[in-house]
């Protein structure tokens, strides 16, 4: 924190900054310190990576006039250190002591040849100034809250919050309307947004001085994000060779470490990538649920690992296992926004099981940062088609935007898909400039890794004391993807052929040539849904109610749209996307934890860690893999469950032992009452009123003589759950597949 106007720090400022580092400490397990000078207090927890004895901060110059705290890597510090000053000293083995002794030469243009992920903030005692900084993607965060008196700081929003001058307001309107929110298939570079009202988010790539005396900002742009226009020379096996050999040295880089560094290896081609040409042979880490079972990710994970003779360790979620209502709350109040989801949550529980199994690891390498920059969503944009759809899709998500600012004048590209109007007339209508709409894809791309992907990597990560490291981010990388020529992009670009491509030596042809799989989509992406259901619907939809409860929640939300929502997603988990209602009960979570700050998080209880599954031979154990991940949470006995409405149950006098179950008027499946004698008579007993346990005990049976079919039939969409008899709501069991 700092004061502004000439003002010192007044009294309980070292209370403040105890609290403040209190709620970051789960950042920096290894050690806590603390600077006081004039009108500035530094706070700072440290994760020793690099020199763990001799490396603390807050770092300073031997005069005392700079004062640094930074928070990640600064790869290239030997290089930036070699080429100081004759007679520079380096007092300690930090990677980020360089930065003060290239500030003192360079001034705001003290990063521009750093490579690494970090943000900072430095203290110019001579120009009375403060500085802040962040790399070039955004890796590591960064956030203030300035009034007339001082400003606040921290790696996370939650600290911030510990002064009580600190506004602690949703910006419901600004969240709403956030295009990562909405889903809306257009084209968004705005600055990401803090989600929070009057809390600042440091600009990536950029060096923010604060003129302590006058309150003067002043911000300085170190890096721009390159323009993809093509504007680079050389065939095609030159450019993959390029790409190749970039990503090694960022895969080398990112390892560096005094300390052992693991890797999340997913079964695409990234994460194969990086595991592929890491230096060191990482400990690998495989999510193994009901989706990535059967999209074939984890599979992909350990023919990998074995392939290049890695360890990988098979993380168990099975379908039993749902986040409780406080393990959600925490969650959430971890990572601090609404895009709080299942891709963030599995990989916070990796986390979570590295930390307890294999706590001597404090880096994981990841493949995230790939997709967005090297052509990893072409295929999907193109529906279906070759880079020409791909291309026109693009194109027409340019015009969607210009369509959303000027909705009177944009309708005419509503009536048919030749507009009779020209797009020029749109564009100037809507006051934009002639944008590439390919150019445009990348630069959303690129809020997009700020808003979404960093954030949730750096938490999830820094949650459980480890570091999350991202050689795909690195800008040599992009520049060089951002310059491929444009009659170079459908070989290179496309499917990320430059990626593939320059592994075909180094992985296995049915690895490199692999389909992209999102993390939990895919054919078994409904286990995920339905883990999710379950969580929202546990204890009379507490989650929900919770989230409704705010002044900001009852003004902007439709509390009986979100209930009915609920109650759709948990009779037809198809039914919607579970993760736009997420998303809401988020904001609302989230608003009422502002209100009523929750415990520290290295305080507060945990689940259970997740376990390992040990797998020698993936075909041979298969059986026994599906059936530790698929085990099926059973039917509650005080459900009441009933035939859904597209659903009849018939049969012919011509032969009264066969029932037929009739699905939106075709026969799907046939019941045999000689064979099932007590199913037929409870399908037929069904009122929508009456529990499954009394309806049994009326027909003097077990409940657990139908539980398989009562979850075959409730998973086909059959059977749909009404409510729950008593007083504790239980979700409705899902699982498994009912045969035909």
């Amino acid at each position: 924190m700092a004061s502004l106007g000439g003002r010192l720090l007044g009294a309980g400022t070292d209370e403040l900054l105890q609290r403040m580092t209190g709620a970051v400490a789960h950042r920096g397990p290894d050690g806590r310190e603390f600077h006081r000078s004039g009108p500035v207090g530094l706070g700072f927890v440290r994760l020793s990576l690099v020199d763990p004895v001799g490396g603390g901060q807050p770092l300073s110059t031997e005069d005392g006039s700079l004062v640094l705290i930074a928070n990640g890597e600064i790869y290239n510090h030997r290089e930036l250190a070699a080429g100081l000053p004759p007679g520079t000293r380096l007092r300690t083995g930090s990677d980020c002591e360089v930065l003060l002794h290239l500030y003192r030469r360079d001034g705001v243009r003290f990063l521009d040849r750093v490579r690494g992920m970090f943000s900072l903030v430095l203290w110019d005692r001579d120009r009375n100034r403060l500085v802040f900084a962040r790399d070039r993607f955004g890796i590591k965060p960064l956030y203030y809250h300035r009034n007339h008196d001082r400003i606040v700081f921290s790696s996370e929003i939650k600290a911030l919050f510990e002064d009580p001058a600190c506004p602690r307001r949703i910006d419901w309107a600004g969240a709403l309307s956030d295009q990562m929110m909405t889903g809306a298939l257009v084209f968004d570079d705005s600055a990401p947004t803090s989600w929070f009202s009057d809390i600042e988010y440091a600009p990536a790539a950029c060096v923010v001085t604060i003129d302590l005396a006058s309150g003067e900002t002043d911000t300085h742009r170190y890096w721009s994000f390159p323009r993809f226009d093509g504007a680079r020379t050389g065939s095609e096996k030159e450019l993959i060779g390029a790409y190749r050999d970039t990503l090694a040295s960022s895969v080398a880089e990112c390892g560096m470490a005094d300390v052992e560094v693991g890797l999340f290896l997913s079964g695409g081609i990234d994460s194969a990538a990086v595991a592929a040409l890491a230096v060191e042979k990482p400990r690998t880490f495989t999510a193994l649920n009901g989706s990535t079972l059967l999209n074939g990710d984890a599979e992909y994970g350990h023919q990998i690992a074995t392939h290049l003779g890695l360890v990988n360790h098979q993380v168990l979620f099975d379908a039993t296992a749902t986040p409780g209502v406080e393990e959600w709350k925490r969650f959430v109040w971890l990572l601090e926004t609404p895009l709080a989801g299942p891709e963030a949550y599995y990989k916070y529980e990796l986390y979570r099981y590295v930390r307890a199994h294999a706590p001597e690891i404090k880096a994981m390498l990841l493949g995230g940062g790939a997709d967005e920059f090297n052509g990893g969503y072409s295929v999907s944009f193109a529906g279906g088609g070759d880079w020409g759809d791909f291309l026109s899709n693009i194109d027409r998500m340019a015009m969607r935007g210009l369509q959303h600012r000027r909705p009177d004048l944009g309708a005419w590209w509503e009536q048919s898909d030749l507009s009779l109007v020209r797009a020029s007339a749109l564009r100037d209508a809507a006051g934009g400039v002639d944008r590439d709409p390919y150019d445009l894809l990348f630069r959303w791309k690129y809020r997009d890794v700020q808003q979404y992907n960093c954030w949730h990597e750096d938490r999830t990560a820094a949650g459980n004391g480890i570091e999350a490291r991202v050689p795909f981010l690195d800008h040599r990388l992009v520049e060089l993807t951002a310059a491929v020529p444009e009659a170079l992009r459908p070989a290179l670009i496309w499917d990320k052929q430059i990626l593939r491509r320059g592994m075909v030596d180094l992985l296995p042809p049915e690895v490199v040539n692999r389909p992209k799989v999102p993390f939990f989509y895919g054919e078994g992406v409904l286990h995920t849904y339905r883990t999710f259901i379950r969580m929202l619907a546990q204890q009379g939809d507490a989650l929900l109610e919770q989230a409704l409860c705010g002044p900001g929640a009852r003004d902007f939300l439709d509390a009986g749209n979100i209930r009915s929502s609920l109650r759709r997603l948990r009779e037809d988990p198809t039914s919607g996307h579970v993760e736009f209602l997420l998303r809401v009960v988020n904001l609302g979570l989230l608003e009422q934890m502002t209100n009523e700050l929750p415990g520290h998080p290295l305080g507060a209880g945990a689940a259970s860690v997740p376990e390992r599954i040990v797998v020698h031979d993936w075909d041979l154990q298969l059986s026994e893999t599906e059936a530790s991940v698929l085990r099926r949470p059973p039917v509650a006995p005080n459900a009441v469950v009933a035939l859904a409405d597209n659903v009849l149950l018939l049969h012919s006098p011509a032969d009264p032992a066969s029932w037929y179950i009739v699905v939106d008027g075709a026969i799907e499946f046939v019941v045999d009452e000689t064979e099932s004698p007590v199913w037929l008579a409870l399908l037929r007993a069904l009122d929508g009123v009456r529990s499954i346990a009394s309806l049994l005990s009326e027909l003097d049976s077990d409940p657990d003589e139908v539980q398989e079919l009562l979850l075959e039939a409730i998973d086909a969409g059959v059977l749909v759950h009404v409510r729950t008899v008593g007083a504790a709501e239980t979700p409705a069991p899902v699982m498994a597949g009912l045969g035909s």
